[in-house]
C-alpha cells in the first residue's frame, strides 16, 4: 500500500522537478523538492512497517522500532540540504543572477495534475487508515495535505508572474522553503524526543487508570518511552503489605492488562510491587519479591 502511495509522489515530485529545470520556475521546482520530502516519508513509513514486522531478538530485545527514527532522522539531513538548495535558487532569481522563466500554460497543467494526484492520495490514504487503523497513513495524508496548500501557492504565484509580476516566482520558493523547513521541524522534534526517551504518555492519566484498580492502594516512578504508537512503560505500584504474594503478582498483572487495554500503543508495561511508603523493613522485602508484568 505504501509503495503505490511512494510510486505516485515520486510521479508528482519528478514532474514538479523535471519541469521546473526546464522552465526556469523556480517555485515549481521548489515545490517538486517539497513533493520529494512526502516520497522521503513513505520510505521512512516503509522503513518502519518493516523493522515493526521483526520480532525481538537477542541483540534487541526492545524490537527494532528505532530503524524507523534513524530513517527519519536522516530524512532530516536530506530536507535541510533541499531547503539551502531552494533558498539558494531564490536569491538567485531575487537578484537578477538567473534568467526570469517563462511562465506557460503547460506550468499550470503540470502543477493542476500533481494536485488531482495529491488529492487521490489523501481520499485513498484516509480511508486506508479508517479501514486498518494505521497512524502511518493517516500522518502521511496530512503532510500530503501541506503539499496541496505548497502547490496552490505556486500556482498563484504563476498566475501573478504571467499577469506581469515575475517576483512572485521566487517570493513563492521561499514560502515552499518554509513548508519544507517546517516538515524538517517536525520531524527532528519527533526523532529527538524518541531518541532521548522523552514522555509519551501523561503520568497523570496512567495513575488514574492504576488507581481504577480494586486492591491497588498506590503508585509511583512512572515512566514511559518510545514512539506515540509503540510505548514502554514500567511503574512501582503499592500493595497492602499483607497481600501474599501469588495475589499480588496476579493483581499487577490486572493493573497491566487495564493499562494495555486503555493504550493499545503500549507494546510492554513492567510492574514493581512494593507496600505503601512508611514502613520500614518491608520496602525491601517488596523489593525482592520482584518484577511482574514480563
Amino acid at each position: 500500500m505504501l509503495v503505490r502511495v511512494l510510486l505516485l509522489n515520486l510521479a508528482v515530485a519528478l514532474a514538479k522537478i523535471a519541469f521546473g529545470y526546464a522552465s526556469g520556475a523556480i517555485s515549481v521546482l521548489s515545490d517538486g523538492f517539497h513533493s520529494l520530502t512526502d516520497a522521503a516519508s513513505n520510505i521512512v513509513g516503509l522503513v518502519g512497517v518493516h523493522a515493526a514486522d521483526r520480532p525481538p531478538d537477542a541483540d534487541h530485545p526492545y524490537g527494532h522500532r528505532k530503524y524507523e527514527t534513524v530513517a527519519a532522522a536522516t530524512v532530516t539531513v536530506f530536507l535541510l540540504l533541499v531547503v539551502v538548495e531552494v533558498l539558494r535558487n531564490a536569491f538567485n532569481h531575487l537578484t537578477g543572477r538567473a534568467a526570469t522563466p517563462e511562465i506557460s500554460l503547460a506550468s499550470f497543467g503540470v502543477m493542476l495534475g500533481t494536485v488531482a494526484v495529491n488529492l487521490v492520495v489523501i481520499a485513498y490514504e484516509s480511508r486506508e487508515a479508517g479501514r486498518l487503523g494505521s497512524e502511518v497513513l493517516l500522518a502521511d495524508a496530512m503532510q500530503t495535505r501541506g503539499d496541496v496548500w505548497s502547490s496552490v501557492t505556486v500556482i498563484a504565484a504563476l498566475v501573478g508572474a504571467r499577469a506581469g509580476m515575475p517576483i512572485l516566482d521566487p517570493l513563492a520558493a521561499l514560502v515552499v522553503a518554509g513548508f519544507i523547513g517546517y516538515a524538517g521541524y517536525q520531524i527532528a522534534r519527533a526523532t529527538t524526543g524518541i531518541l532521548s526517551d522523552r514522555i509519551v504518555i501523561s503520568d497523570v492519566d496512567l495513575e488514574r487508570v492504576v488507581m481504577s484498580v480494586p486492591g491497588v492502594l498506590g503508585c509511583h516512578q512512572i515512566r514511559t518511552r518510545g514512539a506515540a504508537d509503540h510505548v514502554f512503560l514500567d511503574l512501582h505500584v503499592w500493595l497492602p503489605p499483607s497481600m501474599p504474594l501469588i495475589d499480588a503478582h496476579d493483581l499487577s498483572h490486572v493493573v497491566k492488562d487495564k493499562l494495555m487495554t486503555r493504550y493499545p500503543q503500549i507494546a510492554d508495561a513492567i510492574i514493581h510491587i512494593e507496600p505503601p511508603p512508611g514502613r520500614p523493613g518491608e520496602a525491601s522485602r517488596a523489593g525482592r519479591s520482584g518484577e511482574a508484568g514480563r
